[in-house]
């Protein structure tokens, strides 16, 4: 069992049960930080590193800033990495991967208490960094090892449980190392962070044993008639003309829009609802640990339903079932607040369900259909550009997430967040929940607008395919049924497909 090979013909190697956990579970790294990052990281530094709510939003800000310019360049570098040395040897994709395993021990020095602002802002920045360089190849896996809309929503699938099952355990550890620490201690947050960085290296571990690319033949001959592998004054200049060039792809918009609105508003929700249940609902940060462990235990059953939902019906069918349930749990949260509820209380597993029940199927939906927009892609331009795809994907995502998050920050301080203090003003405590509220859902109604617009499912993507393989072929006519859906998926006349458009 060859297991370590670097290039296999894509759609002729098969695809073990092994390779489909090997790709899920690198995911402890990819939502499993980010899961602890978005629940925890605001109130350890507010509560134990005497920061004020602004300057924790800042080093976010200032973090994903950073990674969003660095992201794009790590896809293109990634793109174009097989024609070296170490691309040839380990892979374009998995040689980064195998370069982040040192690094990513980073991840433990950030929950060091005690600090000043620019210790946290360096170690913050310093574990952003490598996790774009080994999170970005990583999304352009599973179009490389598989290439039926199957094989690729399983890879989809996969990932999400896994992440699922991360953030369940970012939920309940915490809850877990308070009661064996005690409530104040900083070191809670420090060995959780030791834990999961270990974690996040057997991950990438096994990713790269058990994962493999497109053969370099393969992507040879997409490449146009004496095209040469650019200088790297070159492919400066022209990075963000190619990386901005997937904008011109209908359907990768239109999944941009789904994507943006099913996380930014869990971002705005996340970044909120720690502080909601410590000061508004009167609970511990243990109480947090429950609430957010059970709503991600939730969260992984959705991705079950959810995955059959999309690929019995549709995708932008799924998500709007999504995002109504997580927008019926915001309203059931703050509905009950309003009564009187607090954290201890039993009604308060009403919201929790909902929400966990939307959140989980919007984590899903994106990826499942992120898998797919390189086969729109290559039918626009002959070529196969997942790296840049993936690029794009993160730039967009950190940039709106860090916009995101340092407006809860700094609307909290505007309303009158004091950082350290055991018990808040009612303008404070108001202030969160008018953000959790209007933030959340307002980000929701956008995402369920673009999902009105999306064609993309089972149906229509093997149409796709049948057509890249006919183009392939040389082969000319198409029926007006299957020019539609082409047409429909790519947003350009059928016959500017196949390379005859400024975006190749």
């Amino acid at each position: 069992m060859a297991v370590t090979g670097a290039f296999a013909p894509t759609g002729t190697r098969p695809v073990r049960w092994y390779n489909y956990a090997a790709y899920g579970s690198n995911d402890v790294l990819g939502a499993g930080s980010m899961a602890i990052i978005s629940a925890w990281v605001l109130i350890f530094y507010t509560t134990f590193c005497g920061l004020e709510a602004w300057q924790a939003g800042l080093i976010f800000l200032v973090a994903r800033v950073l990674d969003a310019i660095a992201s794009p360049i790590i896809g293109h570098i990634s793109d174009n990495m097989g024609d070296t040395p170490l691309g040839r040897r380990f892979g374009r994709r998995r040689f980064f991967i195998l370069a982040a395993i040192p690094l990513l021990p980073s991840f433990a020095i950030m929950w060091v208490d005690g600090q000043g602002f620019w210790y946290y802002l360096a170690t913050y920045v310093l574990f952003e960094l490598v996790y774009a360089m080994e999170i970005i190849p990583y999304e352009t896996l599973a179009a490389e090892m598989g290439k039926d809309f199957k094989t690729k929503a399983r890879f989809a699938t996969t990932r999400i449980l896994f992440a699922q099952a991360s953030a369940i355990l970012a939920g309940f550890l915490p809850g877990w190392l308070i009661e064996a620490l005690g409530k104040d201690s900083a070191d809670t947050f420090l060995y959780m962070g030791i834990l999961f960085a270990i974690l996040f290296m057997v991950a990438a571990g096994l990713l790269f044993l058990f994962s493999w690319e497109r053969p370099a033949s393969e992507i040879a001959a997409l490449r146009p008639a004496g095209d040469q592998r650019p200088s790297v004054g070159s492919a400066i200049r022209a990075l963000y003309r190619n990386l901005f060039s997937t904008f011109r792809i209908r359907a990768f918009r239109l999944h941009l829009g789904m994507y943006l609105g099913g996380y930014i508003s869990q971002d705005v929700f996340n970044a909120a609802f720690t502080f909601f249940v410590v000061f508004a609902l009167a609970g511990s940060f243990s109480a947090v640990a429950s609430l957010l462990g059970w709503m991600y235990v939730v969260q992984f059953v959705a991705v079950m339903i959810a995955s059959y939902v999309a690929v019995r019906q549709s995708p932008s069918r799924a998500y709007q079932l999504a995002a109504a349930s997580f927008a019926l749990g915001v309203v059931a949260l703050l509905t009950l607040w309003n009564a009187g509820v607090r954290s201890t209380d039993a009604l308060i597993w009403v919201p929790i369900l909902l929400a966990g029940l939307g959140r989980g199927a919007l984590n899903y939906i994106p990826w499942a259909t992120y898998n797919y927009m390189a086969d729109v892609d290559e039918i626009v331009t002959g070529r196969r550009r997942e790296g840049a795809f993936a690029g794009v994907m993160t730039f967009v995502r950190k940039m709106t997430q860090s916009a995101a998050v340092f407006g809860v920050t700094s609307i909290m301080s505007f309303g009158g967040f004091v950082s350290g203090a055991k018990v808040q003003s009612e303008q404070a405590i108001h202030t969160l929940a008018l953000v959790l509220g209007i933030g959340t859902i307002g980000v929701l109604l956008f995402g369920i607008l673009v999902s009105t617009r999306f064609k993309l499912n089972s149906a229509t993507h093997d149409v796709l395919m049948e057509e890249i393989d006919r183009l392939k072929r040389g082969e000319t006519g198409i029926t007006p049924e299957n020019r539609a859906i082409v047409e429909d998926l790519s947003g350009w006349r059928y016959e500017q497909l196949w390379g005859r458009n400024p975006v190749a």
